[in-house]
C-alpha cells in the first residue's frame, strides 16, 4: 500500500505536497518522493525514510514549480532499497514522472513485452516502472509533437487493456500538466479536490480526501474505475471513462485498516464504516454469547479503536484504553522474521496493568493476520493479570494473500489459512475469538454509499475479481512473500544501499531531465 498525491496550483506546490504525504504517512513508512516541474525541467527528491527525514529545506528550495507529484512507499512484495523510491521517470516521450499505488498481476509479462516489442528498458524490478514504460509507450505511439488530452487518454485506454491488477497512479508531462487514473475496478483508492484562489483554481489528486483538509481543498468526487484525468498547468480540468467495462469494487480492506479513519473514500465515511462495524460484530456477540461475562472491552491501538468503542456501547460495557502505543515501531506484519516481529510487538504496546487486573478482558482488533501481534498482545493481557482473554477481529479470518496492493503474507503464513476458528483461537491462545461475518463487514460498509455494490474481499473470499489469479500465480507470490524470501532480500538490499550511500553521501537527488 502506498500513498500518491498530485497537486496543480497557481504557485509553487512543494510546500502543499509535502504536507500532503505527511497526511498519507500512514500508507507507507519505507520511502518518499516529490517531483515538480518548472520551464520545462523535473526537480526531484526521493529517498527512503520518513517524508520528514526525506526532506530538507536545501531540497525544497529547488523543488519549485505549481504541478507536482508526490509517493510514500510500502514495499508491496517485501522489497525495498533506494532505487524502489516513487515517483520514477523516464525522459522519452516529453519527460514523464509516475507514482503508484497498487500491484499488477501481470508485470512479468509486460516486462517481458516492453523488452521485446516496445525496445524499452526496466531497470528495477517495480511494477510501477513498469506501468510507466506501458504509459510511455503507449503516449509515444500517438505521434504528437505536442499531445493533447485526447492522446493522453488514448494512451491510458491502451494501459488499461494491456494491464492487470489494481493501480491507482499520478504523474506529470513536462509543460503539459497532471495525469491520472485508476484502474476498471477501482480496486485503490484515488479522489480529487478543488480549492478556489485570487488567481483561479487549483486542483488536487490524491489516494484519500485526509490529504486535502489540511490544504483547504475540498472533495470534489473519486476517481471513477477507468477514469482518466488530465490537468494543464494552467489548471484545466479534463476527464474521460478510459475502460472498456468498467466496474467499482473496492479493496474492503481500505475501510477495515488502511485508510484513515476521517478518509471518505467511494462517497464512503471510513469512521462510519468502523462504527458499523463495531456494532454489528457486538450483535453478533450478543446472539452467540447472550450471558457473556465481558467486563471491559480493550482495543488494539489505532485502527481498532472506532469498532471498539462502537462494539462496547452496543454490548453496554465499560470501553478502556488498555494498551499504550508507541508511536515509533513500524508495522509488524510486513517485518521479516518472525522473531523480529515478536519483538516489535512488545516495543509498540505497553499494558495499564489496573485495567486488566481480575477483569474478564475483550480485545479487539481491525484483523488478524498472521496472529504474531494477537497471540503476544494476549500474552501480555494474561501477565497484566486478566482472568479471562477473549479476542474480537472487526473483520473475518483472512485466508487469502492480498494481489492488489497490500504486502500479506503468503497463504501459508496466515494464520487462519487452513484452520478453523476454534483452531486458530487456540493457537492465539485466547479463551474465545470472534470473527465479524463477511455479510456484516459487506453491509457496514455499503450502507455508506447504495450505490457502491460490490467489494474486493479476496484475502476473505479467495475470489479475485480481475479474474486472472490462478494457482500458479499464488505459488509464485508465495515463494516471493515468505519469511526466507524476503530474509535474503533484505540481505542483498542492505548491501546495495552501503553502495549507494557511498556514491550519494549527502542524501541529495540531482534534477531529472
Amino acid at each position: 500500500m502506498c500513498g500518491i498525491v498530485g497537486i496543480v496550483g497557481k504557485s509553487d506546490v512543494n510546500l502543499q505536497l509535502y504536507d500532503a504525504l505527511t497526511m498519507l504517512q500512514h500508507r507507507g513508512q519505507d520511502a518518499a518522493g516529490i517531483v515538480t516541474c518548472h520551464q520545462g525541467k523535473f526537480a526531484q527528491q526521493k529517498a527512503n525514510g520518513l517524508v520528514r527525514d526525506v526532506f530538507r529545506t536545501r531540497h525544497m528550495q529547488r523543488l519549485i514549480g505549481n504541478v507536482g507529484i508526490g509517493h510514500v512507499r510500502y514495499p508491496t512484495a517485501g522489497s525495498s532499497g533506494p532505487a524502489l523510491a516513487q515517483p520514477f521517470y523516464v525522459n522519452s516521450p516529453y519527460g514523464i514522472a509516475m507514482a503508484h499505488n497498487g500491484n499488477l498481476t501481470n508485470t512479468d509479462a509486460i516486462r517481458e513485452h516492453l523488452y521485446r516489442t516496445d525496445l524499452r528498458h526496466v531497470n528495477t524490478d517495480s511494477d510501477s516502472e513498469v506501468l510507466l514504460n506501458v504509459f510511455a509507450h503507449e503516449l509515444q505511439r500517438q505521434g504528437k509533437l505536442e499531445p493533447e488530452a485526447e492522446d493522453i487518454f488514448n494512451a491510458i485506454k491502451s494501459v488499461h487493456r494491456r494491464v492487470r491488477g489494481g493501480y491507482a497512479c499520478v504523474g506529470l508531462i513536462v509543460n503539459y500538466g497532471l495525469f491520472a487514473f485508476r484502474d476498471p475496478h477501482g480496486i485503490r483508492p484515488l479522489v480529487i479536490g478543488k480549492r478556489s484562489t485570487e488567481k483561479g483554481d487549483e486542483y488536487i489528486i490524491a489516494s484519500e480526501s485526509v490529504a486535502f483538509d489540511v490544504l483547504g481543498f475540498k472533495l470534489i468526487r473519486d476517481v471513477a474505475p477507468g477514469e482518466g484525468v488530465f490537468i494543464t498547468t494552467e489548471g484545466e480540468l479534463q476527464t474521460m471513462q478510459c475502460a472498456d467495462d468498467p466496474s467499482l469494487s473496492p479493496c474492503i480492506f481500505e475501510h477495515v485498516y488502511f485508510a484513515r479513519p476521517d478518509s471518505i473514500i467511494d462517497g464512503i465515511s471510513v469512521y462510519k464504516a468502523r462504527l458499523r462495524q463495531g456494532e454489528k460484530l457486538a450483535e453478533k456477540i450478543l446472539r452467540e454469547r447472550p450471558d457473556h461475562d465481558i467486563d471491559v472491552v480493550i482495543p488494539i491501538p489505532d485502527s481498532s479503536r472506532v469498532a471498539g468503542q462502537a462494539l462496547a456501547q452496543t454490548l453496554g460495557v465499560k470501553f478502556r484504553e488498555g494498551l499504550v502505543k508507541n508511536r515509533y515501531i513500524g508495522r509488524t506484519f510486513i517485518m521479516p522474521g518472525q522473531q523480529q516481529r515478536k519483538k516489535s510487538v512488545r516495543q509498540k504496546l505497553n499494558p495499564i496493568g489496573l485495567e486488566f487486573s481480575g477483569k474478564n478482558v475483550l480485545l479487539v482488533d481491525d484483523s488478524i493476520v498472521r496472529g504474531t501481534t494477537c497471540e503476544q498482545i494476549i500474552e501480555m493481557a494474561r501477565d497484566a493479570g486478566a482472568a479471562k482473554v477473549y479476542f474480537a477481529s472487526a473483520a473475518p479470518a483472512v485466508k487469502y494473500p492480498n494481489v492488489y496492493g497490500i504486502d500479506m503474507p503468503s497463504a501459508k503464513e496466515l494464520i487462519a489459512h487452513g484452520r478453523t476458528d476454534e483452531e486458530v483461537c487456540k493457537e492465539i491462545g485466547a479463551d474465545w475469538l470472534v470473527y465479524q461475518d463477511l455479510d456484516d463487514l459487506i453491509a457496514a460498509s455499503a450502507e455508506g454509499n447504495v450505490d457502491v455494490t460490490q467489494f474486493d474481499c479476496a484475502v476473505f473470499t479467495g475470489e479475485y475479481v480481475t479474474g486472472d489469479v490462478d494457482q500458479a500465480y499464488l505459488d509464485e507470490l508465495d515463494a516471493a512473500r515468505n519469511d526466507k524470501s524476503k530474509a535474503s532480500k533484505e540481505k542483498t538490499i542492505d548491501q546495495g544501499e552501503n553502495a549507494v550511500i557511498g556514491l550519494h553521501n549527502d542524501g541529495d537527488n540531482a534534477e531529472a531531465g
